[in-house]
């Protein structure tokens, strides 16, 4: 197994059903418990370890699907409000760096997460299906719909919630 990938790659749906994206919905939602889950009873220690070697430590980690997930929810909005709008990347590592993702208790990203998820699973509920192929446009990889979005992120929770559960095990906490 490769520990940049614990699930593997993202993959999407081969068929997209309002089922198969109530299933997404779903997994979205309960990302923050899953993640609270995952780094229930860290020190600070562990909270400071990386993933793997050349990684994140879990500390970053919990700070960066928050950062990560408010940046998509505003890209979401912005689907839904312009026609195909081009969103703006951030430098994902530079982040992780910055003071905040490697001092402040994780509590604060797990609280930011619950309030994030809260109100972007509304929207994500809330929207009909003609409008999971409205397009915004990402300068890295091109046009994309809302749908990609939704399978994005429900990848990318459990994707770091992973790397988590994995070191977890590795080190036998």
């Amino acid at each position: 197994m490769d520990p940049r990938y614990p699930i593997g790659k993202l993959e999407m749906p081969a068929q997209v059903s309002q089922a198969r994206r109530q299933q997404a919905m779903d997994e979205i939602a309960s990302t923050p418990a899953k993640l609270r889950a995952a780094v229930k009873g860290l020190n600070d220690t562990q909270l400071d370890t990386p993933y793997r070697e050349g990684g994140w430590t879990v500390r970053q980690l919990v700070h960066h699907i928050p950062d990560s997930h408010l940046n998509a929810y505003v890209r979401l909005k912005l689907a839904l409000t312009e026609e195909s709008p081009t969103i703006k990347p951030y430098d994902e590592a530079a982040w992780a760096n910055l003071a905040d993702s490697n001092s402040t208790p994780i509590e604060v990203s797990l609280t930011l997460m619950d309030s994030i998820h809260d109100r972007w699973v509304r929207i994500w509920r809330s929207l009909k299906p003609e409008q999971f192929a409205r397009k915004l446009v990402h300068p890295d990889s091109g046009e994309r719909t809302v749908d990609w979005m939704l399978f994005l992120y429900e990848w990318h929770g459990k994707h770091h919630t992973a790397h988590i559960t994995e070191l977890r095990k590795q080190k036998g906490w």
